[in-house]
């Protein structure tokens, strides 16, 4: 699933490509993916003609501002990634033309919004399980889902002192901990591994046995491995592009996620997988205490 950097990076792409631009028209493949309101023609209606004023994220979620005073929600989910260009119809499917775009893992085609000169912006999605909702801006702001959202982690307000306090009282192991949506947004499964072991602690320590100075441990992790992630534009390991197609480089970076019966590259003890909450957890049995 892409979690804060790859959504990072789909936003930051999209607003050089996207802001400014009309919607006129909307095909969608896979209608169960617009989840508000279900009714598609009045989605496609409820779009038609509204600009692009504004793209920002919060926590997995990229938001798109429109004119109106509406927002489009898109959550990626498991394996959705939005792209931008231009397709073909060819029978029953989409296609692009030679390129990155051109990517197998980007044929899952279900969404298209189409634009006033001919740009499309596309949502490749070979599971179909993200989500497409149109709020109005207020409402969506408002809404109990989006305020119980938790803080930003690259925020300047998310110093070390907010995060020992977000953390106060939390019972739970730290990994699942950090991967709650409601207690820090935009975290998920590879950036808490790797999160954890910039810090050397143990996947299932509890939170409540961290010490000052590991807590530090963490905060400075999360800080430095999430501006990383979006510095080589998200992890490609599985579905997630970039809008043009491409695939980000953090992969290439990271020390223990799916890298289990490999060499630790600090202690060359081998990586472990558990399982953590139903997910999970890569780790060095000799660094991560």
């Amino acid at each position: 699933m892409p979690e804060l950097p790859e959504v990072e990076t789909t936003v930051r792409s999209l607003r050089k490509k996207v802001l400014g631009r009309t919607f006129i028209d909307c095909w969608i493949g896979a209608p169960k993916i617009v989840k508000k309101p279900k009714n598609i023609k009045q989605f496609k209606r409820e779009i038609k003609n509204k600009k692009i004023q504004k793209l920002w994220r919060r926590g997995k979620n990229v938001l798109i501002q429109l004119s109106g005073e509406k927002t489009l929600l898109i959550h990626q989910k498991i394996s959705g990634h939005l792209l931008f260009g231009k397709w073909k119809k060819k029978q029953n499917s989409w296609h692009a033309p030679a390129g990155p775009l051109a990517d197998r893992i980007n044929d899952f085609i279900r969404v298209i919004f189409i634009f006033k000169d001919g740009q499309m912006l596309a949502l490749s999605d070979l599971r179909k399980f993200a989500k497409i909702e149109l709020w109005g801006t207020d409402e969506l702001l408002d809404s109990p889902s989006f305020k119980k959202l938790g803080p930003e982690p690259l925020e300047k307000e998310f110093n070390l002192s907010r995060f020992k306090r977000i953390l106060e009282g939390k019972k739970g192991k730290v990994k699942q901990v950090l991967m709650n949506q409601e207690v820090i947004t935009g975290i998920g499964n590879i950036y808490s591994d790797e999160i954890l072991f910039r810090a050397r602690i143990h996947p299932l320590r509890k939170v409540n046995s961290l010490k000052p100075e590991e807590l530090k441990r963490i905060y400075l992790a999360i800080k430095v491995i999430l501006k990383k992630a979006i510095e080589m534009k998200g992890d490609s390991f599985s579905d997630y592009r970039i809008p043009s197609g491409e695939k980000g480089g953090f992969q290439e970076k990271t020390r223990v996620y799916q890298r289990e019966g490999e060499e630790c590259f600090n202690c060359k003890a081998l990586i472990k997988r558990i399982k953590v909450g139903g997910r999970s957890a890569h780790f060095c049995p000799r660094c991560q205490k």
